[in-house]
């Protein structure tokens, strides 16, 4: 009887040892499909999984940090609560972070934190697709590039760095005219649309087999009208400006954005930028990945002149001249259109009035108003990629400008 009472014990831990040491890891997140997220069809619990994972659909090159991040205060002044009214209704903050499927929201007043939230599971260590976010980075590093020296002007043609397009519809194009949305080639964004152009360099992306695919269709694109005229939203354009970079430069966008901007700004955490192919191109019109706090870095650099240690990484107007609208026709809204930045017209109220943004579907934005000395980002999981709101970004923006007006 001895014996049973004392090999019981030992059968006991030695079964327990045995199943932990062949215990399974962890297994992979339940995320969704590139197709879902760009036709809708996610539900609110998959699309949180799904947008802070993109990395895990796509092939990434890492936005390497330096390892010393920038320091973010607290502000004195906290934006502690805030009602206003949108459409004739009446909202106070946590309506805004509800009905918009907000993650994360981060304001910055005067260069320190006057708010910060964090929702659906996400953290500040949680790194989150910025969609086309993106297309304001790479603008800037158009600047930067021509700063450098890479790149003489935004009047250069498109073919004088990529030859490639010579005898397409871009024969005529210039850089400025491509930033501008204006090229007069023929595009449809249509994103829930499986025939759209942008879903058909959704489709190669997913493929991942050719690096600079998106020659195929640029190449193949009519044109629409005479460049610089009309606006008409194209990401093929943005992935063509970050080609142009990527050739004047002879680097991978990640790492330039990484050697002029990541490092010298003091971003606290690597960030990851789709790619067309394992080791291929970066898409330049959506697909970096970062924590909140690092988009909130990125705007207070652009609020800041785009200066590192203070120096100006880019040339004296550039910032002046991307972030105006510009004389193009078809922009609808409140909204103009500068170079890849959204611009706000008098009917979006004076509030707005020298402010300026990047936006990204899903409910993605970094909004910035030098007047106010104001950032806010806003990271969210929106069921669809139309644009819609349950309440309009502008009408929350301008409560939180006027609550913390100086």
């Amino acid at each position: 009887m001895k014996k049973l009472i004392v090999l019981i014990p030992l059968l006991v831990a030695s079964t327990t040892f045995t199943f932990n040491s062949f215990a399974k890891p962890p297994a992979s997140p339940d995320i969704g499909t590139a197709r879902e997220i760009y036709d809708g069809s996610l539900y609110p619990d998959k699309a949180v999984r799904t947008y802070q994972n993109t990395n895990k659909i796509f092939p990434t090159r890492v936005i390497k940090a330096g390892g010393k991040a920038s320091p973010l205060p607290l502000s004195d002044k906290q934006l502690t609560s805030l009602t206003f009214t949108s459409e004739g209704k009446k909202y106070d903050l946590p309506d805004y972070v509800a009905l918009n499927r907000v993650v994360g929201l981060l304001v910055l007043k005067n260069g320190k934190i006057a708010y910060e939230h964090y929702d659906y599971g996400l953290k500040p260590d949680t790194r989150w697709m910025s969609m086309s976010v993106a297309k304001s980075f790479v603008s800037t590093l158009v600047g930067v590039a021509i700063k450098d020296g890479y790149i003489t002007s935004v009047d250069d043609p498109v073919v004088k760095y990529l030859p490639q397009l010579a005898g397409s519809a871009y024969q005529d194009v210039s850089i400025k005219d491509v930033l501008m949305m204006a090229s007069g080639v023929k595009w449809n964004e249509t994103y829930t649309d499986p025939s759209s152009d942008r879903r058909k360099l959704l489709e190669l992306q997913i493929a991942s087999n050719q690096k600079g695919g998106i020659f195929d269709i640029l190449k193949t694109l009519p044109k629409a009208s005479e460049p610089g005229k009309n606006f008409n939203y194209s990401t093929g354009e943005t992935v063509l400006i970050g080609e142009i970079v990527q050739a004047a430069t002879k680097m991978h966008l990640a790492d330039y954005l990484s050697k002029k901007v990541w490092i010298p700004v003091g971003m606290q955490a690597d960030g990851f930028w789709w790619l067309d192919s394992p080791n291929g191109h970066e898409v330049g019109g959506s697909g970096i990945l970062a924590v909140m706090r690092d988009f909130a870095r990125f705007g207070q650099f652009i609020l800041n002149g785009a200066e590192v240690n203070g120096k100006k990484i880019v040339p004296d107007n550039w910032l002046a001249e991307a972030t105006t609208a510009k004389p193009i026709t078809g922009v609808t809204g409140k909204n103009g259109y500068g170079y890849q930045w959204w611009t706000m017209k008098p009917e979006a109220g004076k509030v707005h009035e020298q402010a300026f943004m990047g936006r990204g579907i899903h409910g993605q934005y970094l909004y910035i108003n030098p007047e106010e000395n104001l950032v806010v980002v806003a990271l969210s999981a929106r069921s669809k990629p139309t644009g819609r709101n349950t309440i309009e970004d502008l009408d929350f923006l301008a409560a939180v400008v006027e609550k913390l007006k100086n």
